[in-house]
């Protein structure tokens, strides 16, 4: 039976990664999810193994010093989380498989994270799919995105990839396909006496087809059908025969899109409004344990205005607000009150856990609207062929604390389309993408066959 360790090396890298993460990148939700819930799911296994219990107290205390709400937080007279200085603890909504969210498109990268509302592409598939009906002059299109992650701690084997594309059926119809792939690098196994297991190269992806249709000439909707698979440590096993298995999932979004002119004294312009919920699906576990985490679901809401100055000069102003819809973590004495030990947020089903979303922030309605992340961004193209774009995220240092500008360029010519982005932090918290040039390649075969046909 193969039991599952850490060589000695390996437990120094996971010692030094957690202190590393936490000098350089706070309170970042992704970072947050990924390292910690990614070893804490390996490490609560692997304390069965005696062999190993006091280097695995020193990982399990270094990794949670990850977690500000832990590591400098005590209990107040309420049962609530108070930080030193007397000022409530981060509260950070925490969810498994938080890649389903990482922002893969350039174009939106360079734009603060905005993505509902702006004109369609093969990308929509990731904010709106609702808007692939929307797309005009295009019978098929394609795009490929590449986003190094985590390169300022030097790693250069985790990033995620995304293939996107659109068909479209006819006028009102249109079929998007999606493949999301994320890395997360690898780790070597040894067994009880130090030896070579193997080495495992933990990974997830997302395959989504979806369906849009235009249900009149201004009003669309979309059906997303999405399959999680999480692959962290599986097939391994600890003491006592208990295998880490895969995570896996089903999901959908649905989203609706509306577009209208709108009059200007010179030129001409578009506002189009839309609504998403995103990833409303199963819970997953990496174990047989009775208890599952929520995956992202996400509602957002976004509108773009799109004025065509002349026959030259486009420009484009967009905003995004998203919110999770998850339990809030519970702070207090209250959070068990079945008594199983187990809080009783996580015991709710996915449903459940996306009305309570809404009014279940222990500090009431202010704590909620903490919970909202809030994009704006601009986008200007010449001629169609060149674009300049630069944006803004927001999210509140109680409930992540990211914040940074956006800037990026687009290209386009006959077939092909390249999109670039890089992201600037404006506060002292890093982020995975820092120092990172992120880049999507599209393929517009419409703009093909009218080339063959000349």
């Amino acid at each position: 039976m193969k039991i599952l360790r850490i060589d000695k090396g390996v437990a120094r890298n996971l010692i030094i990664l957690p202190r590393q993460i936490k000098s350089k990148f706070g309170n970042n939700p992704y970072i947050k999810n990924y390292i910690c819930k990614f070893f804490d799911k390996i490490l609560e296994n692997l304390m069965k193994n005696l062999l190993l219990k006091s280097t695995f107290a020193m990982i399990v205390v270094a990794l949670f010093s990850v977690v500000e709400v832990q590591a400098q937080c005590t209990e107040g007279p309420d049962g609530k989380l108070y930080n030193l200085d007397g000022t409530p603890c981060v509260n950070t909504v925490v969810t498994a498989v938080p890649f389903l969210r990482i922002v893969a498109d350039a174009r939106s990268g360079a734009m603060g994270d905005v993505g509902l509302a702006i004109s369609p592409d093969a990308n929509a598939m990731h904010f709106n799919a609702s808007k692939l009906a929307l797309i005009e002059d295009q019978k098929v299109g394609i795009s490929a995105t590449y986003t190094p992650w985590l390169r300022s701690l030097g790693l250069n084997d985790v990033y995620l990839a995304y293939l996107t594309g659109f068909y479209k059926l006819d006028d009102l119809q249109t079929l998007g396909f999606g493949l999301r792939y994320f890395s997360l690098g690898s780790i070597q196994f040894t067994d009880v006496n130090g030896d070579p297991l193997n080495t495992g190269r933990p990974n997830e992806f997302e395959v989504a087809v979806a369906y849009a249709r235009k249900l009149t000439d201004n009003f669309t909707a979309g059906l997303t059908a999405k399959f999680i698979y999480s692959d962290l440590a599986s097939g391994q096993q600890v003491e006592g025969g208990e295998t880490i298995e895969t995570a896996i999932a089903g999901a959908a979004d649905i989203s609706f899109t509306y577009k209208t002119p709108i009059k200007l004294k010179k030129g001409s312009s578009n506002l189009m409004v839309a609504m998403a919920i995103t990833n409303i699906g199963s819970k997953v576990t990496y174990t047989r344990s009775l208890v599952k985490d929520f995956i992202p679901t996400n509602l957002g809401i976004g509108a773009a205005w799109e004025v065509n100055l002349d026959d030259y000069n486009t420009i484009t102003f967009a905003t995004d607000i998203n919110k999770l819809l998850v339990p809030t973590p519970c702070q207090g004495p209250d959070c068990d009150q079945n008594g199983d030990d187990i809080p009783d947020y996580k015991e709710y089903s996915s449903i459940k856990g996306i009305f309570t979303s809404f009014s279940d922030a222990p500090e009431g309605f202010s704590e909620e609207l903490r919970e909202l992340m809030y994009s704006v961004g601009i986008e200007y193209w010449y001629d169609k062929q060149f674009a300049v774009r630069a944006g803004y995220f927001h999210e509140n240092d109680r409930k992540g604390g990211r914040r940074f500008f956006t800037a990026g360029l687009g290209l386009k010519y006959n077939i092909f389309g390249l999109n670039f982005s890089y992201l600037v932090p404006t506060t002292n918290q890093r982020n995975p993408l820092d120092n990172t040039l992120r880049f999507s390649l599209l393929f517009d075969f419409s703009a093909f066959d009218a080339t063959a046909d000349n």
